[in-house]
Formats: C-alpha cells, structure tokens, sequence
C-alpha cells in the first residue's frame, strides 16, 4: 500500500514517436551509490503518495507494442533491494513485495549535510515524489509533475510541452516568480539550470530513470550558493541493481506520441544503464478565441533525449562514475515565425572514497555544451499577418565541479557530523541576434551581439549537533565570490556602421549562514524551525540578453546586482499510526532585497523595449503551507494539501507605484486534493484536483488573471507477466483559462489523454 504524504501516486504513460521525424534536421523558420551523492538542503520532508484532434497511421506504434513493450510494479526503493545473486526476478512482484516498496519509498533523504538521513530527522519542509508516485502520475512533462506540488510554480501556467523553457523558471513558495529560475534544479547533485538563462529544460530530464524527486522551498544558498535562493529541487537516479529494462510507448489526442526506454546491467564492479525518450506532438492552439487570428494555429514540438551513466567499484572503498547525454527539442509558438529549438551535449565525472577513519569525500566534474535558438515575429493587433522580427542564437557553456568531504560521527557533549565542501563553475555565452525593423533604413540596427562570462566559486560547512534523540541543531556558513566579466555589447546597423560596448568586470561576493532546529518531545510529535539567508546573481541573460513575449520586448541591464534574501520557517508535524493520519502545518516568512523584476518604463528605449530588467527594490514574501494525509483505509488514501503567498512590493525606488502591488505571475492560493485506489490485484486509481488562485501577469497589477480549478485522472490495470495497460486524462473537464497575458491572451491546456503499455524492471 503507498504510505502517506504530501501527495498520492499516479499512473504515467509515455508516448510513442516515429524517431526519424523527431532528430531530421529542423528548417529554420525564416520563416557511489547515487542516493548517497546526490545533494538537498538539510529540511524536513514530507513524503507525496499517491478537443479531439485526428489520429495518425498507429503502424509505428502498433509495431513497438508488438516489438518491446509491458509493464510490472514497481521496483524496491533503493534502501532495500533485495539479493538476487545477480539473477533477475522471476515473476512480478507480490502485493506484499508492492506494498513494502511503496512504504519504503521516501525514508531517507539526501539532506543540507549532502549524504542520506533519514526523513524523519530533518529540521525543515521538503517534499518527495517517490518512484512509484513518479510512475502513475497523469502528467506528461516533468514541470507539470512538479507543479503537483502546491509549493511549486513555473513562470506562467503553460505547461513546457508547448513553451519554449524561456518562460519556465521555478519559483518556490510564490519568491518572485520569472522566466530566470530563483530556485537550483540538480541532477544527482549536478546542477541542471541553464548555464546562460538559468531556467531549466525540463523535456531533458526523462522520467524512467529517476528513483524520487525531492523538493526543497526554502532558502538553500548556505549549502548550494547562487541559484538556491528559494530552494532546490533534486532529481536522484535510480540505482543500478542487476539486469533491468523498462519501457513506456503512449499515444493521445493532439497527437501526441511518445516512446520511452531505459535499460541497466551489472558485469561484476561495473554497473551501467542507458535510456532514451522520444516525443512528438501538434500542440494545441494557445491564443484565445477572441484575439485569435488567420496566422494562429497549433504549437507542435518534438524532443529527443538519449543518457548514460556507468559506475565501477574500483575498490570496497573507491567508487567511479560517469555520465553522458543529448538532448534535442523543436517548439513552435502557435504561427509559422515564433520558433525554439534547444540542443545540448552534458557529460560528467566522479569518484566518492570511504574511510573508517577520515569519513567520505566525494568528488564531481561536469560540463555541458548547449545551443538555443529563438524567432520572434511582428503580429499587428487583429494577428492577419506576421513578419519576422528577430532570430537569436545563444551558444553557451558550462564547467565545473565540487568536492564534499564528510566526517565520522564524533562526540563532545553530544554527536557531531561535520561537511564541508568547496565548488566552482565557469558558465559563459553570448547571444547573437539578428534584426529586421519593419521600416529599415540606413541607421536600422541589423546585428546585435552580447553577451560574456560568469565565473563563481564557493566554500561551506556544516555541523550537525545531536545532544539527544529528542533535539537535533544545525548550522551551515557558505561563502561564495563570483565574477562577471568580458561583458561586450556590439551594435551593427544596414549602413556597416559598428558600435562596440565593453562592460566593466565587477566582482562580488556573499556570506550565507543557516541555523536549524528539530525537536522531537513526543512520540508521533515533530517541531522545526530555520532561519537563513541566501542570494542569487544575475545570469548572463539578464544581464545581456532582451527578450520579447508577444508585443512586448524588455531589455538587459548590465549593471544589475544581486538578489538577496533573508527568511525563517516554522512548523509543527503531528501522525498518529492508529488512525493512518497525518498533518503539516509549516509557516515562511521571506525578505527579498533588490530582487531582479521585468519593470514597466515611462518611455520606451531607442530600440522598443518598453520593460526593463531592474533591481525592483523589496519584496515580502510570507505565508504557509498545509497538508492533511490520511490513509482511509488498505487501499484508499487521501491527500488535502495547500499553501497560501502573500508577495508583496514592499519598497521601490525608482518606481513608488509599485509599492503594495502584489508581484507578478504569483497567485495567493494553490491547492491540491488527491484520493486514489491502489490494489495491484484490481486496478489503481487517482482522481486529482488542482486549484490555482488569481494572479496578475504585469508588475503593474493591470492584467488580472483569474483562477482555475482542474481535474486530472489515471488509471492501471496489469495485464499479464510485466504488462499493464494504463490511461491518463489532464484537465478532464476541458476548462479554459489564462496562462498569460503578455500583449496577446494565451491559454492553459485543454483537456489532453492519452493511453499506452508500459513495461518495468523486465526480464
């Protein structure tokens, strides 16, 4: 049975895609063990259980049903795989075998101290999505998998299936949402986060091979510095236990196809796994009825990914890693002149070294060479006609690396664990931009290149102090330096005419304390608190790179400074094992200084731009999160989870206006009911339902956005051996509503289905 928490499984499909169609070329428009390295700020955890469009010729995907596809339960959490001698299982788990897994998923969790604890332990709120949650929920794309999670928001409500990743940055807990991501994304504690941009290519990050996703909202800089400022979300790998293979292959309205497969093996000390997902899809129209107009039309895309990671135990003590991807995904923006194309090569090293006597140190290379590209078109008002605007092509690359050193428990008035860590990234990027004015002349700008590099840097420790079972303290200090430099803007205009910018290198630098607190004076009774403060730097995109959505264009600054913030939670957990019950009540309170803000300006620039990227002045950010879990009863369990934001502009210099304006794109309310069904003999089951609460789409508050309520459905069933047939419904009641307003009203996803096989941890 899935035990309690912070949200209830789902069934997922995937989608079968014809691979050709999806890596050809696209025309441009010119028309060791994981679990113990991966890394979490150190926080309490609550653990989450459980327009019809024509089809196409289904030969591809009758071909791979007949080729490769079914299903079994899901495999053992990684804290209790069981021996197998290396021969592979002989039939599909039992109930009982199901029901343990489900239990035993979410005990431990990598924590602030980046090494496993268990969840029961930590002093703040994070929430986990277990693997068989992971598997069965009705969401597509894995932004939309996090956004179940009331806590956590993308910029603006389209799901990344038809939205370019620009417009996809995490907030958590409502901290000054933004296309930029306030919150770090880590991949087995490497960060995934756009080296350029910031925000996050979520089609990149393929579900199969993932063992649980933990979120983390709160401030997460004293561990993880710049990126962390509202949080960290971590996706941890499964681990590699023996002879496995999976495989999903789904098929939908809007067409969508998807094919996803992962494959592992063991040969002695050496363990590898490999996986690959393929999605194609048309999309859906996203202008609204009303301002839709003839060059509207649907918002296909299609992605490609293909990973690999090998392990070796060089010795009992010595672990070595290594991993590799590619990721390639084409969108469309809903007419023939707004396209996105992203490709991406990512590689990676490691090594963790355990010692009885000097503790563990664990050591991380990583890299990532990247491509996006971007057409915006000119649309006059009734959308009859488009023109094209601009092209940009932002090459970019990262390196870095981290080494973490954690100690043997000690004793002095108490037990002690210490960590302590030092990491480095050299991110750098430029964005060429081609111009086409609608009226060019000889002065027209037709050229514009910026961009520049970003080299940071930082150390931390941390101790954790546990006087007595029944009280555990912590406190964490991190200080980082970063640098931006190489700055160059160069202007190009029709007549030949060249005009070079360099921006002055400037260097800054922050210190990150945390203190934390977990008491414990009664059984089933859990108290924590934390204070912190954490900051984020300007990326190289918000300091060089303008963007335009729709009408509006916003512009660069080059002089901006860093965000900073100052925040404390608490909260109180009560569960009584008598009446399957448990309840979470967290409070936050954050300060963010001179965040980071698209501001509208009083005259446009030179060049258009009517919004600015500025340091706003500061925010308040306060609010609270709830949950009720209860497990009803052997196979029913219900989840009621909600968090309100209040996000408030609490100072503005250069813009008094905005002072009391609620920030943009920042809804008070989110909420989550789930109850689900789960017998492995009969079928599982998951009725969901989303609530988001009104928001606005500009800094001004003049664009209201009104809220929404939808309703997601999955179900499974087993149908022999390995094989279960499964189906999924998002927005099953095909509601409308704004996901944003920038200069053209865009809409939120229609009812969207789809049905497939899946085949898990065969043979």
């Amino acid at each position: 049975m899935t035990q309690p928490g912070l949200g209830r499984a789902f069934s997922i499909g995937r989608t079968v895609a014809a691979f050709g169609d999806i890596i050809r070329p696209t025309t441009r428009n010119q028309g060791v063990g994981l679990l113990e390295r991966a890394s979490m700020p150190d926080l309490l955890v609550t653990h989450r259980s459980p327009h019809v469009r024509r089809i196409r010729v289904l030969a591809p995907l009758l071909w791979a049903l007949a080729s490769s596809t079914v299903m079994a339960a899901p495999a053992p959490g990684p804290q209790e795989v069981p021996d197998t001698n290396g021969q592979p299982p002989t039939d599909a788990p039992t109930r009982e075998q199901t029901e343990a897994a489900d239990a035993d998923a979410g005990r431990t969790v990598v924590t602030g101290s980046r090494r496993p604890r268990p969840a029961g332990d930590v002093p703040a709120t994070t929430t986990v999505l277990p693997r068989p949650e992971i598997d069965r929920s009705p969401t597509l794309t894995q932004d939309s998998l996090v956004r179940t999670v009331p806590s956590a928001a993308t910029f603006r409500r389209t799901p990344s299936l038809v939205s370019d990743p620009t417009a996809q940055g995490l907030n958590l807990r409502g901290l000054a949402p933004s296309g930029v991501a306030r919150s770090l994304v880590l991949l087995d504690g490497i960060p995934v986060n756009d080296p350029f941009g910031g925000w996050i290519f979520w089609r990149s990050l393929p579900r199969l091979g993932l063992e649980r996703i933990e979120v983390v909202p709160s401030g997460g800089s004293a561990l993880y510095g710049s990126g962390a400022l509202g949080g960290v979300v971590q996706l941890v790998s499964r681990d590699i236990t023996g002879t496995q293979l999976d495989a999903d292959v789904t098929y939908g309205n809007a067409q969508t196809g998807m094919l996803a497969a992962r494959g592992a093996e063991m040969w002695g000390p050496v363990r590898a796994s490999l996986e690959a997902e393929l999605l194609d899809s048309d999309g859906y129209p996203i202008v609204s009825a009303a301002q839709r107009g003839a060059i509207d039309a649907d918002t296909p895309s299609r992605h490609a990914v293909l990973n690999g990671r090998v392990e070796a135990d060089a010795t009992d003590a010595l672990t070595l890693s290594a991993r590799a991807g590619l990721f390639r995904e084409d969108q469309n923006g809903g007419t023939r002149l707004t396209t996105a194309r992203v490709a991406l090569a990512h590689f990676g090293a490691g090594a963790r070294l355990r010692t009885a006597d000097s503790g563990t140190f664990t050591l991380d290379l990583f890299g990532r060479v990247q491509r996006f590209e971007q057409d915006r078109a000119r649309i006059p008002q009734d959308r009859s006609s488009e023109a094209l605007a601009a092209s940009q092509d932002v090459p970019a690359n990262d390196q870095g690396a981290s080494l973490v050193w954690t100690s043997p428990s000690w004793t002095a008035l108490g037990t002690h664990v210490l960590t302590a860590g030092l990491d480095a990234r050299r991110m750098a990027g430029t964005s060429r931009e081609q111009l086409f004015p609608p009226a060019p002349s000889e002065t027209s700008l037709r050229l514009r290149d910026t961009g520049g590099t970003q080299l940071s840097g930082g150390v931390f420790i941390e101790d954790l102090y546990t006087p007595s079972p029944t009280l555990e303290l912590s406190a964490a200090l991190r200080m980082d330096v970063w640098r931006n430099q190489d700055g160059e803007q160069r202007l190009e205009r029709a007549n030949g005419a060249v005009d070079t910018t360099r921006f002055d290198d400037r260097t800054e630098q922050q210190l990150s304390p945390r203190l934390g607190l977990r008491v414990r004076p009664l059984e089933g009774l859990t108290l924590r608190a934390s204070a912190y403060r954490a900051f984020r730097a300007p990326t190289l995109n918000e300091l060089y790179r303008p963007f335009q959505v729709g009408t509006l264009l916003t512009a660069a600054n080059a002089h901006l400074g860093a965000e900073r913030l100052w925040g404390a939670e608490a909260g109180v957990e009560a569960e009584s094992s008598s009446l399957g019950l448990t309840t979470r009540v967290t409070g936050f309170w954050n300060v963010l200084d001179d965040p980071i803000t698209n501001v509208t300006l009083e005259q446009p620039l030179p060049d258009g731009a009517s919004r600015q990227r500025e340091n706003l002045g500061q925010a308040r950010v306060r609010g609270v999160e709830a949950s009720v879990d209860w497990k009803l009863a052997r196979q029913w369990t219900a989840l009621l989870a909600y968090t309100f934001v209040d996000p408030v502009v609490t100072r503005s210099p250069g813009q008094p206006g905005l002072v009391g304006k609620q920030l943009a794109q920042d809804p008070r309310h989110r909420g989550t009911a789930i109850l689900t069904f789960h017998d492995p003999d009969i079928v599982t089951a998951t009725v969901q339902l989303r609530v988001t609460g009104a928001q606005f789409e500009d800094d001004l508050n003049e664009r209201p956005m009104g809220g929404y309520a939808v309703v997601d459905v999955s179900a499974s069933r087993r149908l022999f051996w390995k094989l279960h047939v499964f189906g999924a419904v998002e927005n099953l009641f095909d509601r409308e509503y704004l996901a944003g307003r920038a200069g053209v009203d865009t809409l939120g996803p229609p009812l969207l289905a789809r049905i497939g096989l899946r085949l898990r941890d065969a043979p």
